[in-house]
């Protein structure tokens, strides 16, 4: 199993939280630096942080794209050092995170999701984090922790969790359980519905 599906859903999903919420995303630094610089200074600082990060992340997606991990890396760890209070090192830690999974380190890839868990400003994207936690630690044989963090039924990703109870339950050899999670990932408008038919299929055709 893919622990990030595909890079289509990845960026899909990324996509998707943007569009919803992009144009709230600012620096969101620590509260207070108003009085200081004043409003107007504030507003030209906010700015150019958000500039800066933006750009940062351009660089990071860029790496992705030319699948040059170890660029990739470097960035995400810039994006988090000087950019952490912004919503661009929360997802450069799901970036990270992804890195770490291709070179075999989940422990880590743990670690930055949790990350972004705790620092992420939106309940959406959190959401969408947490998805990706609980895959990794199905992944890694960790069905309980997987469970607990994959008790959503609501949101944006509705669908995406109902499938991946689908999947922890037919790790735990309970197929009635799997049949009825991929059956309700489907009414959920899961983004990858040929993919949940064929885990149901599969799920039919091994009872028979």
């Amino acid at each position: 199993m893919s622990v990030y599906q595909t890079e289509e859903e990845q960026v899909e999903a990324i996509k998707k939280w943007w569009k919803e919420n992009g144009t709230s995303v600012v620096a969101g630094l620590v509260i207070g630096l108003g009085a200081v610089f004043g409003w107007q200074g504030w507003n030209s600082y906010q700015e150019r942080i958000g500039r800066e990060a933006s750009v940062s992340f351009s660089q990071l997606m860029n790496a992705f794209q030319n699948n040059d991990l170890d660029a990739a890396s470097n960035q995400a760890e810039l994006l988090r050092g000087e950019y952490a209070s912004t919503s661009y090192a929360v997802m450069a830690a799901m970036a990270q995170a992804r890195v770490k999974l291709e070179q075999g380190d989940s422990t880590a890839a743990r670690s930055q999701l949790e990350w972004a868990m705790q620092n992420s400003p939106n309940t959406s994207l959190e959401q969408l984090i947490q998805l990706n936690l609980a895959r990794v630690l199905l992944s890694d044989g960790d069905l309980d922790g997987a469970a607990k963090l994959a008790d959503i039924s609501d949101g944006g990703f509705a669908g995406e969790y109902a499938e991946l109870r689908g999947d922890i339950a037919l790790a735990k050899q309970d197929r009635a359980a799997a049949h009825d999670a991929y059956s309700q990932a489907l009414t959920l408008n899961v983004a990858n519905p040929d993919q949940v038919q064929m885990k149901l299929d599969d799920l039919a055709i091994a009872t028979n």
